[in-house]
């Protein structure tokens, strides 16, 4: 198994949208390249002998029945929001009406 690179470590940052240093980086990709080595070691262990569990333990939950109730009076459902807009809370519009080009 190949080490991550530190390009492909800047690239994970940027995709999780993570603003680090330049020390910040290099102590994830080892940390990262460890995770991995570590996760690497997984595949020789010989797992013949153990009874696959997944299947045998999986078993139907009870569901409680479905009653309805009286919900949370408006008022206090919205007591703590931080802004409101008649019975709905209020929010900061994030798309834009217009359709990009």
């Amino acid at each position: 198994m190949s080490e991550l690179t530190r390009a492909e470590v800047e690239r994970v940052a940027a995709l999780a949208r993570l603003g680090l240093t330049s020390d910040e980086l290099g102590k994830l990709q080892g940390d990262l390249n460890l995770i991995l080595e570590q996760w690497a070691h997984l595949a020789d262990v010989d797992t013949s002998s153990v009874p696959p569990s997944a299947q045998t333990i999986v078993q139907a939950m009870p569901l409680r029945d479905d009653i309805a109730e009286p919900s949370l009076p408006v008022d206090d459902a919205l007591k703590n929001a931080p802004a409101r807009s008649g019975d709905f809370v209020r929010v900061q519009a994030i798309l834009s009406e217009e359709a990009d080009g």
